[in-house]
C-alpha cells in the first residue's frame, strides 16, 4: 500500500509551444487565415496537441489531429451565454440555441438533425451562463458537410427566423423549463439561490433558461437583434478534432466561413465577484419527501489560482464514505446525502454544500451539525493523505475527459473561450498536482469559515416548520430593462460567395470501420472472459456480471438484489466501508456493485499502475462481506428513503406504474428496482446472506478493457475461480401480461405543470439479426430518431413537449416497447390523440421511401461512432458473450440494413408496434386539468394511485 505515494507523479507537466514544424501549414497565398500557435506533445505529457489559426473575419480555428478512429468532432462555440442578457430579458441565449437548429438559408427547415443523423452522426447544442456551443461527432468523411452546416447557420440564419418557428420553439423552451425546473423535485433551488446570492442585475442572478414571463415578453425581432450582436465569427471558435489534417480543415473553413462578415466588436466581460455582505436565509416549499438545505458561499471565477485548492476542499469534505460529511450526516442516518462542490464560472464562482435530510428532520438541526462539523474539520485539519487521494482522483478524471475526440475537442474549445488559452489543461494539471494541505486549509479559512452565505431551505409542502430559519431576504421586484443601446443600428449583411453554397457537399469516401478486436478465455469454473485492448490511456476497466437480478427475486422480497449490491460496498471481515473507500481513493479507483433487471455484478475502473492493489480490494469485497447490523440498518434506511422519494417524482411514478401494468401485479418486474416500502421492510440480514450464498460463476461474464494484454491481465483475475460453478439462482420469470383492450390509466399528480405519458405493449426479446434488430430499423424513422415522425409532430409542429421517443427494450427476455414523453399539462389529451393517430398511420400505411433511405444511411454510417470510448468497447464485447453472438454479427446487421425491403418493414410495423386496439396508455398528471378531456376520448379510464393500485373505474 505504501507504493501509492508514488502515484501522484503519474505524469509530467508542460506542453511544448513550438514554432511551425515541417508539417506546419504556411500562410496561404490568398491570405484568408494566419497561423497563431502550435502545441505538441512531449514525452509523457498530458497535452492535447493542436494548432490554432485565425481567419481574416476573426474566426478562431483550433485543430487537433487524431487518426485512431475514423471520426471527427466539430464544435462551434460562441462566447455568449445568459451573462450577456439584461434583467427582464432573460433566456435569450438559450432560446436562440433552439432557433439555430430550425434551418437557415441553404438548409431546409428541420433538416439540421436529419442531415447529421443520416450521416451517421450525433449532435447537440448547449447554453450556459458564459457560452453557447453547437457540436456534432460524425464519420470523418462527413467533415465538409458539417462545416457547411455550421457556416450556414452562422452566416445565413436571419432570414429563416420566422414567427412560426419562433412560437414553436418558445413553446419547446417552456416545456423544457417545465420538465427540468418546475415539474422536477428541488428543480427551483439553483434559480432561487442565484437570485439571493448575486446582486440585482448581476448576470448570474438568473438561470440560463430564464423566466416564463420573460419568454412570454420576447418577440422574434428581439431574437434577431440578439443574433446580429453576438453570433459573428469574431465571437466564435471553430474546433475540429479527430481524423483530419490541418490542411484540409483550413481549406474548407476558409471556403465556408471566410466570406461571413465580422460582427460587432465583442469585449470580454470584467470579473464580477459576488457582493454578499451578510448571510441570507431563504426558503420555499416543494412537492418533495425530504427537506433539503443548501449553503452557498461566494468564491472565485474559473482559472483563478485558488480554483484547484477549492476543488480539493470540496472533494475532501464530501467525496467518499471516509469523508467527514459522510460520517457526520449519512452514516449517522441524519441525512440522505451530503455533498460539496466548487462551481467556478467566467465572472464569479461559488462553493455549494447540499444536504438532504431525513424526512421530518429539522434543517435547523442540520445547520447546527454543519457548524460542529466544520469545527471538527478545523481541529483535525487536512492530511497529506487527503490531498494525495484528491490528486489521484483528479488524474483519473483527466484521462476520462480526454479518452475521446469529443472530450479533447470540447476541452480545447471551452478553455479557449473562457480563458483565452486552449492549452489551459496543462496549467490546470500543474495547479492540481501542486496543491498542498496548507492550500486547502487556507482557502477554507478565506472563503468558508465564518463567511456570509446564502442558506436555502426546501421543505416538503405543508412543513415549513422544518426550515432552518425564517427568511431574512425576499426576492426583489425584477426590473424590465429597456433594450441596451448595443442592439441599436445593427444590420445584417449576407455573405457573398464565389461558389454555389446552396448545394450540400457530398461526403468523401468513407473509411473502413473496424470493430474492436478481442480475445476470449474461460476459467475453470466456467466464467467466460473477453478482453479488448485499450491503447490510448493507461487505465483498466473491468465488468463482472452474473445472470440474475430483479427478475429472479420473489415478489415478496422486491428490492433484495439492489440491497445486496449496496451491502457489498460496505464493510468486509477485514475493513469497514470507510477504510475500503479510503484505500480506493488512494489509488484513484472505483469498485461499484450493480444490480439490474437481469444481472448482478460489479465494475472496476482504475489507473493500470494501481490495478494489483485495486484487485486485492475487489477480491476482499467479493468474498468477505461482513453483513454487519450497522451497515444493514444504514443501507435499508437509504433504500427506504429512495423508494419513498420515487413516489413523488412524476417520471419515476410513470415508469413504476407502467411496469406494473405491463408485467402484472405478481411479476417480480412489476415493482421498482428498489422494491416497495413493504417489501424492503420485510428483508432481513439473513435474506441477504442467503442471496449472497447463491453467487455463482454459472454463465458469468468477465469483460476487460485495458492497456495491458490479455496474457498479462488474466493471471491477475484468477481469484474469480473461487466462485462456485453450480447454478444456484431460481429461473427467471417470463410471463407477460396479455392486454385485452386499450385503456387509459390515470395517476393524479396535483398541480403538475406537465403530464408524463407512456404508451406501449409487450414486445420482443433481443436478437442481433432477427425480428428485434429489424424492428429497430423499422422504428427508427417512426420514433427512434430526433427527427422521427412523433418527435417532429409533438415537438417541432405542435410545441407540446421537449422530446418524445419510442423504443424496444428487449433483452434475453420479452420486454416492452414504450413511447414516453412529458408534455405541457394543457396539451395532454391532444398529445395522446396524436400518438395514437401516428401509430395508426404508420401501421396501416407503412414507411415511405424517403424514410427507408434515411434509415439505411443513418444506421450504416453510425458504426464509425460505436467503438471509440472505453465504455463503448466494453459494451460491445460484453454483448458478444452475453448473447453468444458471432464475431461478424455487425457485418450481418449491415447486410440487413442494406437489403431489408419496404414490405418487410411494413409487416414488422403491423406485428411489433403497439396495436391501437390493444395497448396501454398511462398518464401521470393533474386530474383537474386533464381527466375530463381524456374521458372524452372514448376509452375506459382506470384511476390508479402512485403505486399502480386501482382507485375507481370509469367506463365510456
Amino acid at each position: 500500500m505504501k507504493k501509492s505515494v508514488a502515484f501522484i507523479f503519474l505524469f509530467t507537466i508542460g506542453a511544448l509551444y513550438a514554432q511551425p514544424s515541417k508539417k506546419q501549414i504556411a500562410p496561404n497565398s490568398a491570405k484568408t487565415y494566419k497561423w497563431v500557435e502550435t502545441v505538441t506533445k512531449k514525452g509523457n505529457d498530458i497535452t492535447i496537441p493542436y494548432s490554432r489559426y485565425i481567419l481574416n473575419n476573426g474566426l478562431t480555428i483550433i485543430i487537433h489531429e487524431d487518426h485512431s478512429d475514423p471520426i471527427v468532432y466539430v464544435d462551434v462555440t460562441y462566447h455568449v451565454g445568459s451573462n450577456r442578457e439584461q434583467q427582464g430579458r432573460s433566456g435569450f441565449a438559450h432560446f436562440f440555441e433552439h432557433m439555430m437548429f430550425q434551418g437557415s438559408k441553404n438548409v431546409a427547415d428541420e433538416q439540421h438533425f436529419k442531415i447529421i443523423t443520416e450521416a451517421g452522426g450525433t449532435l447537440n447544442g448547449s447554453t450556459n451562463s458564459d457560452r453557447t456551443n453547437y457540436f456534432e461527432t460524425v464519420p470523418s468523411n462527413q467533415l465538409e458537410k458539417m462545416l457547411w452546416l455550421e457556416a450556414d447557420r452562422m452566416g445565413f440564419l436571419l432570414d429563416s427566423v420566422t414567427q412560426k418557428k419562433f412560437e414553436i420553439q418558445r413553446a419547446t423552451v417552456k416545456n423544457e423549463r417545465g420538465q427540468n425546473y418546475d415539474n422536477r423535485p428541488y428543480g427551483l433551488i439553483s434559480e432561487k439561490t442565484g437570485e439571493a446570492l448575486y446582486q440585482e442585475g448581476h448576470p448570474y442572478a438568473w438561470t440560463t433558461i430564464g423566466y416564463i414571463e420573460d419568454l412570454n415578453r420576447v418577440d422574434v425581432n428581439d431574437l434577431k437583434r440578439f443574433y446580429m450582436r453576438w453570433y459573428g465569427p469574431n465571437n466564435a471558435v471553430l474546433t475540429v478534432a479527430g481524423d483530419v489534417t490541418p490542411e484540409k480543415v483550413l481549406e474548407l473553413a476558409a471556403k465556408y466561413f471566410g466570406s461571413i462578415p465580422r460582427g460587432p466588436k465583442v469585449k470580454n466581460m470584467p470579473k464580477m465577484p459576488c457582493a454578499l455582505n451578510e448571510t441570507k436565509y431563504i426558503s420555499y416549499e416543494d412537492n418533495v419527501r425530504f427537506p433539503q438545505i443548501k449553503f452557498t458561499y461566494p468564491t472565485i471565477p474559473l482559472g483563478h489560482k485558488d480554483e484547484a485548492a477549492l476543488d480539493a476542499l470540496a472533494f475532501i469534505l464530501s467525496d467518499s464514505k471516509s469523508s467527514i460529511f459522510y460520517t457526520t450526516f449519512v452514516k449517522s442516518q441524519k441525512a440522505v446525502f451530503a455533498n460539496a462542490y466548487n462551481y467556478g464560472r467566467e465572472l464569479a464562482g461559488q462553493l455549494e454544500i447540499i444536504i438532504r435530510a431525513n424526512a421530518d428532520n429539522s434543517l435547523a438541526e442540520i445547520e447546527k451539525m454543519l457548524t460542529n462539523c466544520f469545527e471538527t474539520f478545523e481541529k483535525t485539519g487536512v492530511t497529506a493523505n487527503d490531498v494525495q487521494k484528491y490528486k489521484i482522483s483528479y488524474q483519473s478524471n483527466v484521462y476520462n475527459q480526454i479518452a475521446t475526440v469529443q472530450g479533447k475537442g470540447a476541452q480545447l474549445a471551452a478553455n479557449y473561450t473562457y480563458l483565452g488559452d486552449a492549452n489551459h489543461l496543462t496549467t490546470e494539471i500543474k495547479n492540481n498536482l501542486s496543491v498542498t494541505k496548507e492550500d486547502v486549509m487556507r482557502v477554507y479559512k478565506q472563503y468558508i469559515k465564518n463567511k456570509a452565505s446564502v442558506i436555502l431551505s426546501c421543505a416538503p409542502k405543508g412543513k415549513s416548520n422544518l426550515i432552518a430559519k425564517a427568511d431574512t431576504w425576499n426576492m426583489y421586484t425584477r426590473k424590465i430593462e429597456t433594450e441596451s443601446d448595443e442592439y441599436k443600428n445593427l444590420t445584417y449583411t449576407e455573405p457573398k460567395d464565389t461558389f454555389n453554397r446552396n448545394k450540400m457537399p457530398e461526403p468523401s469516401v468513407a473509411k473502413a470501420v473496424r470493430a474492436p478486436n478481442y480475445t476470449t478465455a474461460q476459467f475453470k469454473n466456467g466464467i467466460k472472459s473477453i478482453h479488448v485492448l485499450l491503447d490510448e490511456i493507461p487505465k483498466t476497466y473491468i465488468q463482472f456480471s452474473m445472470p440474475f437480478g430483479q427478475r429472479n427475486e420473489p415478489i415478496t422480497k422486491s428490492g433484495i438484489t439492489a440491497m445486496l449490491a449496496e451491502m457489498m460496498e460496505m464493510s468486509t471481515n477485514k475493513f469497514n466501508a470507510q477504510s475500503i473507500n479510503n484505500k480506493l481513493n488512494k489509488f484513484g479507483s472505483t469498485i461499484s456493485f450493480v444490480a439490474s433487471e437481469n444481472e448482478f455484478g460489479f465494475s472496476i475502473e482504475c489507473l493500470t499502475q494501481s490495478l494489483d492493489s485495486t484487485l486485492a480490494i475487489a477480491k476482499e469485497m467479493l468474498f468477505n462481506p461482513k453483513f454487519s447490523q450497522e451497515d444493514f440498518d444504514l443501507v435499508k434506511k437509504q433504500q427506504l428513503d429512495a423508494a419513498t422519494n420515487q413516489t413523488i417524482q412524476p417520471t419515476s411514478i410513470a415508469n413504476t406504474v407502467y411496469a406494473k401494468l405491463i408485467y402484472g401485479t405478481n411479476h417480480s418486474l412489476s415493482n421498482s428496482m428498489l422494491g416497495t416500502i413493504e417489501t424492503i421492510n420485510s428483508i432481513t440480514i439473513d435474506d441477504l446472506k442467503e442471496l449472497y450464498s447463491k453467487l455463482s460463476a454459472f454463465e458469468a461474464i468477465l469483460t476487460i478493457n485495458s492497456n495491458l494484454s490479455d496474457k498479462v491481465i488474466l493471471p491477475k483475475l484468477q481469484f474469480f475461480e473461487s466462485l462456485q460453478s453450480a447454478r444456484t439462482m431460481p429461473l427467471a420469470k417470463e410471463i407477460p401480461k396479455e392486454i385485452d383492450k386499450t385503456r387509459i390509466y390515470f395517476v393524479n399528480k396535483k398541480n403538475a405543470p406537465q403530464s408524463e405519458i407512456r404508451v406501449g405493449h409487450n414486445a420482443l426479446s433481443y436478437d442481433a439479426t432477427g425480428d428485434y434488430f429489424k424492428s429497430t430499423f423499422m422504428n427508427f424513422s417512426f420514433a427512434g430518431a430526433f427527427n422521427s415522425r412523433i418527435n417532429y409532430l409533438l415537438r417541432e409542429l405542435r410545441g407540446f413537449t421537449y422530446g418524445v421517443r419510442g423504443n424496444f427494450y428487449g433483452n434475453k427476455f420479452m420486454a416492452p416497447y414504450i413511447i414516453s414523453t412529458g408534455v405541457r399539462a394543457n396539451a395532454t389529451d391532444s398529445a395522446v390523440v396524436d400518438i395514437i393517430s401516428e401509430l395508426k398511420k404508420y401501421t396501416e400505411n407503412g414507411i415511405t421511401e424517403d424514410e427507408i433511405n434515411f434509415t439505411r444511411k443513418a444506421m450504416l454510417q453510425a458504426d464509425a461512432l460505436k467503438y471509440e470510448a472505453p465504455f463503448q468497447k466494453i459494451g460491445f464485447v460484453k454483448r458478444i458473450l452475453y448473447y453468444n453472438l458471432e464475431k461478424n454479427y455487425i457485418d450481418k446487421q449491415a447486410q440487413i440494413i442494406q437489403t431489408i425491403s419496404k414490405e418487410e418493414v411494413n409487416k414488422l410495423a403491423k406485428e411489433n408496434l403497439p396495436n391501437v386496439e390493444k395497448m396501454i396508455i398511462l398518464v401521470v398528471g393533474d386530474k383537474d386539468k386533464n381527466f375530463s378531456k381524456l374521458s372524452a376520448l372514448g376509452y375506459e379510464i382506470v384511476e390508479l394511485d402512485v403505486y399502480g393500485n386501482p382507485l375507481t373505474q370509469h367506463s365510456n
